[in-house]
């Protein structure tokens, strides 16, 4: 069962119309929350999360932006806001990928990601802090990565985004922390998602085998940690990079 205490929040997840988003969204509304679905090129994707949301008795809206465009994003924050008074949780979950070896690595393929995947938490963050500074209470969640931990070969930007969101995470947990507001960061290691559905039989089998727990996770095993996160029993948990991923980060 969900933490009832939040119930009525209001919530908005980026990048919430496909894989972890979509579960974290779903979750958050388990639990009363009112949810905004960001979207940036799927909107029928975001559209049936929305609906599987209001048919299931909660109150969700579909939000389009690009994160890594802050007009963007002060137009989508700006819209949760006019509805719902502001936005409570924040979940930077929306980011990208575009592996190359560095050698090979276009600027337009490291700004991209670097853009989408930090920036994007940077203006989604700074739009909505100061109504939950306010407000003195807030949720911020940010989905890292576990190769912000590990590094990947051909992710160095991906890797690079993903780093700098852990220290991202635990200098705004500082600011913030006396306005009883936290700030953590879930770093996920490998799920089945459609970013993992391109990999090869010999690409899951080498990865299942460094896995201790020997499988892929699944979705849900993320958003019950954020949903964690979002409610009032970790309100003394902050600052902290927290692994979902079978083992792979020990």
């Amino acid at each position: 069962m969900g933490d009832t205490r939040i119930n009525g929040k209001a919530a908005l997840v980026t990048g919430a119309s496909k894989g972890i988003g979509r579960a974290t969204a779903l979750k958050l509304a388990e639990m009363g929350v009112k949810v905004a679905v960001n979207y940036n090129s799927s909107p029928n994707a975001a559209a049936e999360v929305a609906t599987g949301i209001t048919e299931g008795g909660g109150e969700a809206m579909t939000v389009q932006a690009d994160v890594s465009d802050r007009e963007q994003v002060a137009a989508m924050v700006k819209t949760v806001d006019d509805a719902w008074g502001q936005v409570d949780i924040l979940v930077n979950n929306a980011g990208i990928i575009n592996d190359q070896l560095l050698l090979r690595m276009s600027d337009e393929a490291w700004h991209r990601v670097i853009d989408v995947n930090l920036h994007g938490t940077f203006y989604c963050t700074r739009a909505v802090l100061r109504k939950m500074v306010s407000k003195r209470w807030g949720r911020i969640i940010n989905i890292g990565s576990i190769v912000g931990l590990r590094g990947n070969p051909s992710q160095t930007n991906y890797t690079a985004s993903k780093a700098a969101m852990i220290g991202f995470t635990k200098a705004l947990a500082k600011e913030v922390a006396t306005r009883n507001i936290t700030v953590n960061c879930v770093t996920p290691g490998y799920f089945d998602t459609e970013t993992t559905s391109v990999l090869t039989k010999r690409q899951r089998d080498y990865w299942n085998s460094m896995i201790p727990q020997g499988h892929f996770g699944e979705v849900d095993d993320v958003a019950n940690l954020v949903a964690f996160l979002a409610g009032e029993d970790s309100k003394y948990i902050t600052g902290q990079v927290v692994s979902v991923d079978g083992g792979l980060a020990v």
